[in-house]
């Protein structure tokens, strides 16, 4: 069996905690680990870890390769390009798979951003749908569903019976709250968990009988000597889901029952029902203080959060935003997740704190012409070996001993030592030592874009 993790996505339904360029699937939200790590760990249960494959883009290719080498030190992520949504995706994931390995296996397809509580469930029942997938069937995992959610797809499945599977009938929209009931009083409703397995050749012909314009582009791609993902052919490929591309049309679908814990975390609704509460309903998370409330989640990430006789509410508080709505409103975060984006607000895009392999950053003031960052380099890290057209930095160490490389000459700066880096020079900050490092850099020029980064070498593979 091989696995295939989606690591893609925005997150946009948690804002202001998930940003684009940091998306729920790369967020601590429930143990030490992230959410794609905990997936990894999950399907490594059932199969080989080098079988399993990361899909992810480019945004996030670097911070994916990272979290997944604390467990496993020859992780294979790959890269789309451009997103174009999960049918291009997993088909193309199918073809590398069977034409770099030389084999036709079952594929277990799963998202990274999903949270499942009982792992020993979902291994047998990952078993079972292989035996299914083995007869030539595409194999989707439903969730029997316990409340009307018009969050989710739901799955109408017949009663032909695929040994301990169902043969599916239709897939359906998210529905509105009347017909959700409607759907759970039928019985023959699931929820989508967008979690799937096939053998590759099953999915192949399928995408070739139904959607002829990705199994077109799918034959340009040649995977004999290198992993890269083109971007002028993956280009091509229509923006769709696997869903309307293959799922909605195929008579080759099957349906089982997923019993395991499954929670998708999609929405702050989710991550209040699956967290523990105080005696008054409340999920409170970081430095809140509460006088009264009921059944409401507060989240705190930086600073004192003081709520007083909220009754049915989210609160959740980042360095740079706050969301208040009523519970049942969650949904709709994502339309102003939208609305920032349609404005080039930056803060759908990235916190003030961004993670990076090396450590992180937080953004301390910006300006005209200037930008103040707190750099922190983690012990035995090394920022790469880069240099910036547009811009021009200066770096005060803050703690810690700083070994910078300049133009070829390697200098050591302790702490209240400063040096100029200046346009175009080729340059490193770098921590050989057992201690963090923090700088302060100050950026300037026009424009200050994290693009304006060329690099020469890198540790994590980002060249």
């Amino acid at each position: 069996m091989y696995g295939l993790i989606l690591a893609g996505g925005s997150g946009s339904r948690l804002w202001p905690l998930s940003r684009e360029l940091y998306p729920k699937q790369l967020i601590n939200l429930q143990d030490k680990e992230s959410l794609l790590q905990a997936t990894f760990e999950r399907i490594a249960n059932c199969m080989p870890e080098e079988n399993i494959i990361s899909m992810t883009g480019v945004k996030h290719f670097s911070n994916v390769k990272y979290q997944l080498s604390s467990i496993c030190n020859n992780a294979l992520v790959l890269s789309e390009p451009i997103s174009k949504n999960t049918a291009p995706a997993i088909a193309l994931a199918a073809k590398y798979i069977k034409d770099k390995f030389k084999t036709d296996p079952v594929i277990l397809v799963v998202p990274s951003d999903h949270l499942i509580t009982d792992t020993g469930v979902f291994a047998a029942t990952v078993k079972e749908g292989e035996k299914i997938a083995q007869m030539g069937y595409i194999v989707t995992f439903g969730i029997k569903p316990t409340y009307p959610e018009t969050g989710y797809g739901y799955i109408n499945v017949t009663n032909t019976e695929i040994l301990s599977g169902v043969k599916v009938n239709k897939f359906v929209e998210k529905p509105d709250e009347k017909l959700a009931e409607e759907y759970i009083a039928d019985g023959h409703y699931y929820w989508n968990s967008g979690i799937f397995m096939f053998k590759a050749s099953t999915l192949l012909d399928e995408v070739k009988k139904h959607s002829p314009e990705i199994a077109n582009v799918l034959e340009e791609f040649d995977f004999s000597e290198s992993n890269e993902i083109p971007f002028t052919i993956y280009d091509k490929m229509p923006s769709i889901s696997i869903d309307y591309a293959v799922m909605e049309k195929s008579n080759k679908i099957a349906l089982l029952k997923l019993e395991s814990g499954w929670n998708d975390l999609g929405s702050w609704k989710s991550i209040y029902d699956v967290s523990e509460k105080d005696r008054d309903g409340n999920v409170k998370i970081g430095h809140v203080l509460d006088e009264g409330s009921k059944n409401s989640l507060i989240y705190s990430s930086s600073k004192l959060v003081a709520t007083i006789g909220l009754e049915n509410m989210v609160v959740v508080e980042t360095e740079d935003a706050i969301l208040a709505c009523r519970a049942d409103k969650t949904q709709d975060v994502k339309k102003i997740f939208e609305t920032l984006k349609k404005q080039n607000d930056n803060t759908h895009l990235v916190h003030k704190t961004v993670y990076r392999p090396w450590g992180f950053y937080t953004v301390l003031a910006e300006g005209n012409g200037f930008l103040t960052k707190m750099i922190q380099v983690n012990p035995g890290q090394k920022l790469s070996v880069q240099s910036h057209n547009f811009r021009s930095e200066h770096w005060v160490v803050l703690e810690g001993t700083a070994k910078v490389i300049l133009e070829g000459k390697e200098l050591i700066l302790s702490p209240g030592h400063s040096i100029d880096i200046p346009l175009k020079a080729i340059h490193s900050l770098q921590n050989p030592y057992k201690e963090n490092v923090k700088v302060i850099e100050v950026q300037k020029g026009d424009p200050l874009i994290e693009e304006d980064i060329i690099r020469y070498e890198d540790m994590y593979g980002r060249v």
